[in-house]
């Protein structure tokens, strides 16, 4: 398996607020029900109902301040921070396994592979002059998965393939997401195939 990610980034991407925050609002609302069972008052469930939308909008500012100012997971948080809200409330689409590795950059990537010692150089092993295997070259460039980039190009469009420029394709509709996610599952699942066999042919070698 690779390396996990940043908790920044696996709680954007999840839409789950980091738990600190959450426990602050669950705290402040146990005080302020607190409060006003020492002024002799029972909170009615529709006004604790309120506290909570007012403490959890508090919330969302705040992990949105803090997503300004992150200390990892750079790439995947400015993809989907211009669309935090539309992310965060949509009613479509599972963030698989391989979809993830895309958005992060943490998977069979020759430079994620480089630096976390798994490849000796961040060359891509599918094109001849091996440039750097990056997100932007897999999902781009890279002339292997020319066919899968058509289907998906059939799907969203000539945009943008950058990281920020797939968010908001996903964003646009459940077909749109779809097709990213197939593209992902395909060419990812091919590039760590491609990779087994390497290691395979490698050991048999020694």
């Amino acid at each position: 398996g690779y390396r996990t990610i940043s908790g920044e980034s696996a709680n954007l991407l999840a839409g789950l607020p980091p738990w600190d925050l959450e426990a602050k609002v669950l705290a402040r609302v146990h005080s302020m029900r607190a409060e006003a069972r020492r002024r002799g008052e029972t909170p009615l469930p529709r006004q604790i109902s309120a506290w909570r939308d007012e403490l959890r909008r508090d919330l969302m500012a705040e992990w949105q301040q803090r997503l300004s100012q992150p200390r990892a997971g750079l790439a995947a948080i400015a993809a989907v921070s211009p669309l935090f809200e539309e992310w965060l409330e949509r009613r479509y689409g599972v963030l698989t396994y391989r979809l993830t590795q895309v958005l992060t950059g943490h998977g069979s990537f020759g430079r994620y592979l480089c630096l976390m010692g798994r490849e000796e150089t961040p060359g891509c092993h599918h094109c001849e002059d091996r440039p750097e295997d990056t997100v932007e070259h897999t999902v781009g460039e890279c002339p292997s998965w020319a066919e899968h980039r058509r289907v998906l190009r059939e799907v969203i469009g000539d945009g943008d393939l950058s990281r920020p420029g797939l968010v908001q394709a996903m964003m646009r509709s459940e077909g749109d997401w779809d097709a990213v996610s197939s593209f992902c599952e395909a060419v990812m699942l091919a590039k760590e195939e491609a990779g087994r066999v390497r290691q395979r042919s490698a050991a048999s070698s020694q």
